[in-house]
């Protein structure tokens, strides 16, 4: 079955006709409903309703997608960049403990803020010295995800392996900053 719109010059509403596959034995003719009972207005106030609640600024800020923290000046960002690198490296007293899941929550809150922090950095800084930068930042980040697997799998030296890597990539952006 399907729903066909019929549009005339002469109809104000939308009218559908609802046409069946034939069939042998039935000679049925097509069934027209007219939407009639719906007005204009309300129908523009639905659309209405429907933009806000899904584009409105109460409903959008409830989430914060932003990236670059806007009122974040470049010192700011500096000195979160070392904070947030000493937490993320202070992962290495879990990791030997083997506390798997406090590593993985630890990990991922202290990179997050790290990452926003780097990224503010990047785009303050000139355009000559971002590819760098970007690189690093993508080299940290990805060694990040691999060691939060790792760390998932329980698989001891993939998860040395990648904190190695990290430390490596965190002393290349603080020595570049």
């Amino acid at each position: 079955m399907a729903l066909r719109p019929l549009v005339s010059k002469h109809n104000v509403y939308p009218t559908f006709t609802c046409y069946q596959e034939p069939s042998f034995r039935s000679k049925e003719t097509p069934r027209k409903v007219l939407l009639s009972n719906i007005s204009r207005r309300t129908m523009a106030s639905t659309v209405i309703l429907a933009r806000e609640a899904i584009f409105g600024d109460g409903i959008a800020n409830a989430f914060d997608f932003r990236m670059v923290a806007p009122d974040q000046t470049v010192e700011q960002a500096e000195s979160g960049i070392r904070d947030h690198a000493r937490s993320l490296l202070q992962v290495k007293a879990l990791l030997e403990s083997e506390s798997w899941s406090e590593a993985q929550k630890t990990l991922r809150t202290s990179s997050s803020y790290l990452k926003q922090d780097i990224y503010t950095l990047i785009q303050i800084k000139p355009a000559s010295e971002r590819p760098q930068l970007r690189e690093l930042y993508s080299d940290l980040f990805n060694n990040v995800t691999k060691l939060d697997y790792a760390t998932r799998d329980k698989d001891v030296s993939r998860v040395w392996q990648f904190y190695e890597n990290i430390v490596v990539a965190l002393d290349g952006i603080l020595s570049t900053i």
